[in-house]
């Protein structure tokens, strides 16, 4: 008897464990990271949510750039669209679905030339306070 309310017990806390959910804050400026790999250059750059960003050859769009609380598990996540610019041709999706800037090759671009990766979502105005 002792051991069925031991494990109703552990049972009712790892139920409550699990309905513990991050809240995510949504931001209005994404900061990517990209490689470039011919040319083995690392850059940052940073554009607001809804607006494209070009990087060589491709054309970024962030749909949606969330972050969470400083109180909660660090973690900033992007929808991302990326698209390869040809010249005289229509642009191609080479990319479209969440990145997570903790796990980066969770769902990564898979592309010969260019990788990019979130590394933040901020807030316009602490992007210019920077």
């Amino acid at each position: 008897m002792k051991m069925k309310a031991l494990f109703l017990g552990l049972a009712l806390i790892g139920f409550g464990a699990a309905n513990a959910f991050a809240t995510d804050i949504p931001m209005d400026t994404i900061v990517l990271g990209g490689l470039d790999k011919v040319a083995a250059r690392v850059n940052t750059v940073s554009g607001k949510v809804g607006s494209p960003i070009v990087f060589g050859t491709l054309e970024v769009v962030a749909h949606t750039c969330v972050t969470h609380p400083p109180e909660e598990t660090p973690e900033n996540a992007a929808f991302l669209e990326i698209f390869q610019l040809t010249d005289g041709k229509e642009k191609q999706k080479v990319f479209s679905g969440w990145m997570f800037a903790s796990s980066p090759a969770l769902s990564a671009l898979d592309h010969p030339v260019y990788d990019i990766w979130v590394l933040r979502c901020e807030s316009s105005t602490a992007s210019k306070s920077r």
